[in-house]
């Protein structure tokens, strides 16, 4: 299937299996296949894990931000050789050298970007970014799998 940027929701949820709210890519807007793809997060005080992280002073789990740029992954892989991940599950399967820059707090605009290393069989290995305002987020290594 051709997709035409930038990508929203809907054909967002055509390429993940992931949905509300777990779903944390809101739209693709840039991609070049084999290279790179940048997508956004808007974060909002909506979101269900405000509630418990941290009452009075909401930050966006680490742990999310590392989802939502896995999320941004795995649109990269399909998008890039949609026959060989065509009906599979690309997974997070490993990080390196991660490190948290700075928070993310409701209000803020998440870019996500993923930058690939290297394809080997059914691996991929890339180097993701998140940030707020051109300021570092997250930054690290990602290697993911097709199952």
């Amino acid at each position: 299937m051709d997709y035409q940027l930038p990508l929203l929701t809907k054909e967002i949820e055509e390429l993940l299996p992931h949905r509300y709210p777990f779903l944390l890519v809101d739209k693709i807007t840039e991609f070049i296949r084999g290279e790179r793809i940048v997508g956004y997060k808007n974060v909002t005080i909506n979101e269900p894990f405000f509630t418990g992280h941290f009452p009075g002073n909401p930050i966006m789990p680490g742990v999310l931000m590392i989802e939502a740029l896995a999320q941004i992954g795995s649109i990269f892989a399909k998008l890039t050789a949609p026959d060989m991940v065509q009906s599979k599950l690309v997974v997070l399967s490993g990080l390196d050298d991660v490190r948290f820059r700075r928070k993310v707090i409701p209000g803020d605009i998440l870019k996500l970007e993923m930058f690939n290393e290297t394809l080997k069989m059914r691996y991929w290995k890339m180097r993701g970014l998140a940030s707020v305002d051109g300021k570092v987020a997250v930054e690290g290594k990602f290697l993911a799998a097709l199952v």
